[in-house]
């Protein structure tokens, strides 16, 4: 039997919608819109005014934002697909808001339960990842990746040109399951390559 390929996934942005997040706090504490066109190529704190910037940069550290957040669309669809044909690690950089720990193993019990808790990797530098592929927001992610970066299309991430890009989890499955792959529908045959697509 073939070893499956071994796929790296983000929960951020990738699998969670951590924007909606941001944009229900931000309205809460300054009774402002956050809208996708201040986003446009920025993080969110450079997308306020410098008076609300502390805020945005600690809500994360808060307890409870990443608490229920909403899931990215078509992310629990083609993550079950996903695992017939890859190996699925969850990897994400919890260490840099250590409050978001329990609510991020609840959210990925709650949501994809198909996936084993053995496959949750809780890090700090995700270059330590041994994996043929991983899906993330951020390039400076695949600083040291071994494998192939995909990146997920983000507000943030808009005027990076350096990766292969997905622009929600529909390119996901183009990029990474068989053409032949329908619901319902399985035949063997994983791209070698995202290059080569």
């Amino acid at each position: 039997m073939n070893k499956k390929p071994r796929l790296a996934v983000d929960m951020d942005e990738v699998m969670a919608d951590i924007i909606a997040r941001f944009r229900e706090w931000y309205s809460r504490d300054f009774q402002a819109e956050l809208s996708a066109e201040a986003l446009h190529g920025k993080h969110f704190a450079d997308a306020v005014a410098p008076e609300h910037q502390p805020a945005m940069r600690a809500y994360p550290n808060a307890p409870g934002f990443f608490k229920d957040l909403p899931l990215m669309a078509g992310s629990q669809q083609v993550m079950r697909e996903l695992v017939r044909h890859y190996e699925v690690f969850i990897v994400t950089a919890a260490m840099e808001f250590p409050n978001c720990f329990s609510d991020k193993f609840e959210w990925l019990q709650r949501h994809f339960p198909f996936l084993s808790w053995r496959h949750y990797v809780f890090c700090g530098d995700k270059s330590i990842i041994r994996a043929d592929y991983l899906i993330d927001d951020n390039a400076y992610n695949f600083d040291g990746f071994s494998g192939e970066g995909l990146l997920f299309d983000a507000p943030h991430n808009a005027h990076e040109t350096r990766y292969r890009r997905a622009r929600g989890w529909q390119e996901v499955a183009t990029l990474l399951l068989p053409d032949t792959v329908r619901l319902g529908h399985h035949s063997p045959g994983i791209p070698p390559t995202l290059s080569s697509r």
